[in-house]
């Protein structure tokens, strides 16, 4: 938001989270549910700003709306700032740490059941000096204790066998995950080859939009590197792509039986000129057979000057 209070920006996940709208953006922060609900927010934006420096409220219960499970939430209030001063306005960020609780109280339960087994043990060790004593008493006693003894021998060469065979099965497969990573690598490099050998662009990403394959081909078409454009939101990259209709195709797409769909749209290339671009959306596979992302095939028809001409 800018120093006014003004929202100028929110991301897909916070409007599936706090259900805002495109509408809400432009509005005054201080009107929207998310200012003040799952936690106070206008005063830390009012003391980031003041302080110039980071604030951060771990462990904020939040449950949405359209969800019967309650998040765990980090909220980080980020004050922006240009030169050693002046602010532009602040960014709140909030971070689903929902596992990381979980795990967290896991680890603080498991810690108290073994500070229990310790104190078992502990008291296991006394009755076993008292039992020590005992048998220091009476030399048949002792005879019986060394029999037992030699048996618990016995168990330990047979577990100290069991362990060997264990490792044997680990170093198998270790081997096998050796010969498994050599294969992965073979289909990433022969994907790569059929990749390149496109004349189009080829984008794949999951299910929430991001971008996991950004072909050579995209880097020509669109002039935005690999590192760029990889792991980041696709309607959010800055490429001379209409992405209202990208964003109308996708979702045409995931609600499509069938899955692949074709549209023609105008855009401009990386040299900031016009063409028509054919996009085929078609659906990613996962082992299970089961939809994981898509995969958009954009290749460059002609100019949109020389449809024009002719």
């Amino acid at each position: 938001m800018s120093e006014e209070g003004t929202v100028v920006g929110i991301n897909e996940r916070a409007r599936a989270l706090f259900d805002l709208g495109p509408e809400d953006r432009g509005r005054p922060f201080k009107d929207l549910e998310a200012s003040y609900r799952p936690v106070e927010l206008r005063s830390l934006i009012t003391q980031a700003l003041a302080q110039r420096a980071p604030i951060t409220v771990p462990g904020v219960e939040w449950r949405p709306r359209r969800s019967a499970v309650p998040l765990q939430l980090e909220v980080q209030v980020l004050p922006l700032l240009e030169g050693p001063g002046a602010a532009l306005g602040a960014a709140v960020l909030f971070t689903d740490i929902t596992e990381a609780s979980r795990l967290r109280d896991d680890l603080r339960r498991t810690h108290t059941e073994l500070e229990t087994a310790y104190e078992e043990l502990q008291s296991t060790n006394e009755e076993l000096e008292t039992t020590n004593e005992e048998l220091q008493s009476s030399n048949e006693e002792l005879e019986t204790t060394n029999e037992e003894l030699q048996a618990s021998n016995e168990e330990l060469e047979t577990m100290n066998e069991e362990l060997q065979s264990s490792n044997e099965e680990l170093q198998t497969l270790n081997d096998e995950l050796r010969l498994r990573s050599d294969d992965l690598n073979h289909a990433n490099s022969f994907m790569e080859s059929v990749l390149t050998s496109l004349r189009g662009a080829v984008v794949s990403v999951d299910d929430h939009l991001v971008v996991q394959v950004w072909s050579r081909g995209a880097e020509e078409l669109w002039g935005l590197r690999k590192d760029e454009a990889e792991f980041r939101a696709l309607l959010e990259l800055d490429v001379g792509l209409p992405m209202d209709r990208i964003r109308d195709l996708v979702r045409a797409s995931q609600e499509d039986p069938s899955g692949v769909l074709e549209a023609v749209v105008e855009a401009t290339n990386r040299r900031g000129k016009a063409v028509r671009c054919r996009i085929t959306c078609a659906p990613r596979l996962g082992p299970d057979r089961r939809r994981v992302g898509l995969i958009l095939l954009m290749e460059e028809l002609e100019a949109a000057g020389d449809v024009a001409s002719r």
